[in-house]
């Protein structure tokens, strides 16, 4: 299925979309037989690479790991976060993208909002490249973690960065830590989907890191739910691992090649 044809089906689901991040092959492939949406998140920094902030993330690992993620997705859509720096206009945007579409085969691209870039979404859009917005905490251009949209002032602004990022294109958005109230009068107001993390339940759909959802990343904020505890079964598989290992009950016969 095409990108044009998996966007159009996402915007005609009857139920919520599911949405998370992938950065490599394997999970990947499980994500993919329920995921509407996969990311390659520039989560990728923190969650994986441990970095202090995504803006540290380059463009050129960003792509391995997406050239990684769409050797598994088949039926998902597959959307690349553009890192910090990549689109401050529309020639280096397009370059970037050019390049990310080239090696990545995905489906469209996230741009987060810096207020500003209206302009740069309708221009990509119009050139036929698919794009999603990102409102409310937008890692890239904030200073530090906060939730949005609790007085007026926000509110409004807020409101406005989401109709102007639907006018200029955006097959759907994703509103971060954003006042649940105002999550909702978004989410009514466009015709797009909005895609929530942190958002609450009035979203169209949801978006988690994955490594938080599997309680790998030890990173635990107040809008994740650990599903699994990853960190706890991968330390019980290695500590028996080290015991065999030390006691001489690994490898075995069967293990070894005569």
């Amino acid at each position: 299925m095409n990108s044009s044809k998996k966007i159009k089906k996402i915007n005609q689901l009857k139920r919520k979309i599911v949405c998370l991040t992938a950065y490599s092959k394997p999970i990947a492939k499980i994500l993919d037989k329920y995921c509407d949406i996969i990311l390659v998140g520039d989560s990728l920094a923190t969650a994986f690479y441990g970095m202090k902030s995504t803006k540290e993330i380059n463009l050129d690992t960003m792509i391995n790991h997406g050239i990684s993620v769409s050797k598994s997705v088949k039926k998902s859509i597959l959307v690349f976060d553009m890192p910090f720096n990549t689109y401050r206009n529309l020639k280096e945007a397009k370059l970037n993208i050019k390049k990310v579409l080239k090696k990545t085969k995905c489906d469209a691209v996230k741009l987060e909002s810096n207020g500003k870039n209206f302009d740069l979404i309708q221009k990509l859009v119009k050139s036929g490249t698919n794009v999603m917005g990102h409102i409310g905490y937008t890692p890239q251009y904030k200073k530090s973690f906060s939730p949005q949209g609790f007085n007026l002032n926000d509110e409004k602004k807020l409101l406005h960065e989401a109709m102007k990022i639907e006018k200029a294109g955006a097959f759907a958005i994703v509103l971060e830590c954003i006042n649940f109230k105002l999550a909702k009068k978004i989410t009514k107001k466009l015709k797009i989907p909005t895609i929530g993390i942190g958002s609450s339940f009035h979203c169209n759909g949801q978006i988690l890191v994955v490594d938080d959802l599997i309680g790998l990343s030890g990173f635990y904020p107040k809008f994740v739910k650990r599903y699994l505890n990853l960190n706890k079964i991968i330390s019980s598989a290695i500590k028996k691992y080290k015991t065999e290992v030390i006691k001489k009950k690994f490898p075995k016969i069967s293990n070894s090649y005569r």
